[in-house]
């Protein structure tokens, strides 16, 4: 089975199953890439049930059998796309340092969350939907890895407001909160453009958002004299 995405000739490229190995593994790394972004436009377009795997491989720029060879079931397309968006929304996150400046690390999270759900607005929607669903295909990851990573962290923002380095607040709703704040741009990005029209897209937006976002959190928890 010829699996490339966009094969030139029969006769003058080799079967991907014929490629040398290293080849074979890259050309499928790209193949999955472009599978995983398509399904991620469509998704969040479609939701789970509007879409289809017909509108996935066009969107990819490739057959049918050619995106069953990589995922053979929708529902693994789906699962896929929504575990790389944690992936990539949790890896910030993760490395918030214990040891570092409370206010600095922060502010570095949250100017990333703000930038990720800007660049990706499309995922935020998509695990927005999941979760609005009952998270029926993430509720495990949730209630594990997920669950054990906010209660590393809320320890460390414990302890930093235990040392004074941050007012009092609960550090679950302070999580809840950032989260909460930096996605809305992504999810509600309909209604914010009702209310601020053409201001959305002049120069200079995103960061008065960010700037916004920072001054409301950042001061709120600065801890006082």
């Amino acid at each position: 089975m010829d699996v490339r995405a966009k094969p030139k000739s029969r006769k003058s490229r080799l079967s991907e199953d014929q490629q040398p190995a290293e080849k074979r593994t890259r050309i499928q790394a790209i193949n999955r890439g472009l599978i995983i972004d398509a399904a991620l436009d469509i998704f969040s377009t479609y939701g789970f049930r509007g879409s289809t795997i017909d509108q996935i491989a066009e969107k990819a720029g490739m057959s049918k059998p050619n995106l069953l060879y990589y995922f053979p079931r929708k529902d693994d397309i789906y699962v896929t796309v929504l575990e790389k968006t944690l992936e990539e929304w949790l890896d910030p996150f993760e490395a918030i340092d214990p040891d570092g400046d409370p206010i600095e690390e922060l502010r570095r999270y949250i100017t990333l969350k703000l930038e990720m759900s800007a660049r990706k607005p499309e995922a935020s929607r998509l695990f927005a939907n999941e979760i609005l669903h009952g998270a029926p295909r993430i509720g495990h990851f949730l209630e594990t890895h997920l669950k054990k990573l906010v209660r590393e962290k809320a320890a460390v923002l414990s302890r930093w407001t235990s040392e004074g380095r941050l007012a009092p607040v609960d550090p679950y709703h302070l999580i809840f909160s950032i989260w909460a704040m930096t996605q809305h741009y992504a999810d509600f990005d309909v209604q914010i453009r009702a209310v601020l029209g053409h201001q959305v897209d002049q120069p200079g937006h995103h960061e008065q958002t960010a700037q916004a976002v920072l001054t409301i959190l950042l001061n709120g928890i600065r801890p006082r004299a």
